[in-house]
């Protein structure tokens, strides 16, 4: 594959892309992950719950689709998290931190918004780009 090569990375343990875009895009060592949300992947159900429950389910969302590229949470360089409302930032950010900032791990640099509305109605989405081996 060139550098300049696109190809697609999509998984079954992740919520199917509902539109004309890919799960993730993997260009030479970088993958691009669209935006997920607190689909489960099972059922294309939002996950009962709240902000906590979603994050959770949002990131094991990133998580499968990054361990069809053979990759990991670990290979994060930048996120993206897009709240319904900034008052469960504290909230999504303890479940965050567990995951992408685990004592001894470099966390990744991140922006977070909010947004006036989300696909399915969710509290959360999260997207990354991540950089590993091609």
């Amino acid at each position: 594959m060139s550098d300049q090569a696109k190809t697609a990375v999509s998984t079954k343990e992740a919520p199917a892309a509902i539109g004309p875009y890919s799960q993730a895009v993997r260009v030479g060592d970088m993958l691009f992950a669209s935006g997920q949300v607190g689909l489960d992947p099972a059922t294309g159900q939002m996950v009962a719950g709240g902000i906590t429950e979603q994050t959770v389910r949002v990131l094991e969302n990133v998580k499968a689709v990054l361990a069809q590229a053979g990759l990991d949470l670990s290979h994060v360089v930048k996120t993206t998290v897009f709240l319904k409302t900034m008052s469960d930032f504290a909230a999504m950010n303890e479940v965050y931190a567990k995951y992408l900032a685990p004592e001894g791990v470099v966390p990744p640099a991140r922006s977070t918004v909010a947004v006036a509305g989300l696909p399915k109605d969710a509290l959360v989405e999260i997207e990354v780009i991540v950089k590993g081996a091609a």
